[in-house]
């Protein structure tokens, strides 16, 4: 009896190990598509559970000002900061886009990154821009006093703090 308990242990012990080291090589092979067809920034993310640019639309207008989540979405580059890849715009939707930096300053995009395609992983977040900043963003954009004028109320705005980005090669 004690010989056939001691088998058992045994058996589920094997059965167990070569469990896992089916999964271990199923995600090696994951990795190593994900490394083939995208280039990475940031923190290494995968290309699994993502949202698309809409739904992160819909997550965005159901949060108030102050309010953050944890999210991975895919879009398409519209801009990107054209002196060190500090920013980038991405769309949300068809009128709407997103403001999204890197988590402390840690990693820039490529300066001819627009109109890639990128999954980005990180923290969004609901802010309000001032009328005082909205005016200062609008005079350093060359706007006209005019222009400046018709600034009077603040903006609510959707923005990003991406810890990796994965870039489609």
């Amino acid at each position: 009896m004690k010989n056939i308990i001691q088998l058992c242990v045994v058996l589920l012990l094997v059965a167990t190990a070569c469990k896992s080291e089916k999964t271990d090589k199923s995600e090696t092979k994951n990795a190593e598509v994900v490394a083939e067809n995208y280039s990475f920034f940031g923190d290494k993310i995968n290309d699994e559970s993502v949202m698309t640019s809409d739904e992160m639309l819909a997550k965005f207008e159901n949060m108030n000002v102050g309010d953050t989540i944890n999210a991975k979405f895919a879009s398409t580059i519209n801009e990107v900061c054209s002196k060190k890849g500090c920013w980038m715009k991405l769309p949300l939707g068809s009128e709407t886009e997103t403001m999204v930096r890197f988590k402390d300053y840690g990693f820039f995009m490529p300066l001819d990154s627009a109109e890639k395609e990128v999954i980005v992983a990180g923290k969004a977040f609901v802010k309000e821009t001032s009328v005082d900043e909205l005016r200062h963003y609008a005079e350093d954009a060359g706007k006209t006093e005019e222009e400046i004028a018709l600034i009077t109320e603040p903006k609510k705005e959707f923005a990003f703090e991406a810890n990796g980005v994965l870039m489609k090669k």
